[in-house]
């Protein structure tokens, strides 16, 4: 079963290299992994994964600075930085993406601005099938 850690202050947490979790992380502040972590992190601040860090799990979080490597989805709702160094592996949601030459992606890339004009065209495609439904079994 995972743990979760829960940290509720602002500072920075480091988990540093030769550092093995296995479990969610959730945070309030900024969060730099060195070392390993085998389960999701969810921050409402910035992620650094440095160049001996490893995420095998799903990264959600406001900024995120990947040096290192990602085995999972990101979702980041501001700035996404893949340094030279770094390899992901997984599907990204983002509102802003910056990528070095030599880093590795392989997944998906969807931006938020394209996934909420989706999510809009979809409400309003429901609500006109709904509708029409309504006036044809008003007329029957």
């Amino acid at each position: 079963m995972a743990r979760t850690m829960e940290v509720e202050n602002s500072s920075i947490n480091i988990i540093n290299n030769g550092t093995l979790i296995k479990g969610d992380i959730t945070a309030s502040g900024d969060f730099r992994l060195d070392g390993t972590l085998e389960g999701n992190i969810q921050l409402d601040g910035k992620l650094v994964v440095g160049d001996t860090g490893v995420v095998n799990g799903n990264i959600l979080c406001q900024n995120a600075n990947i040096i290192g490597s990602v085995n999972g989805n990101l979702s980041v709702k501001e700035l996404l930085s893949l340094h030279a160094t770094a390899r992901v592996r997984g599907d990204i949601l983002i509102n802003k993406l910056s990528i070095e030459p030599g880093a590795v992606f392989t997944g998906k890339c969807r931006m938020l601005d394209e996934v909420r004009q989706q999510q809009e065209a979809e409400a309003r495609a429901a609500a006109e099938a709904a509708r029409n439904a309504e006036e044809q079994h008003n007329e029957e």
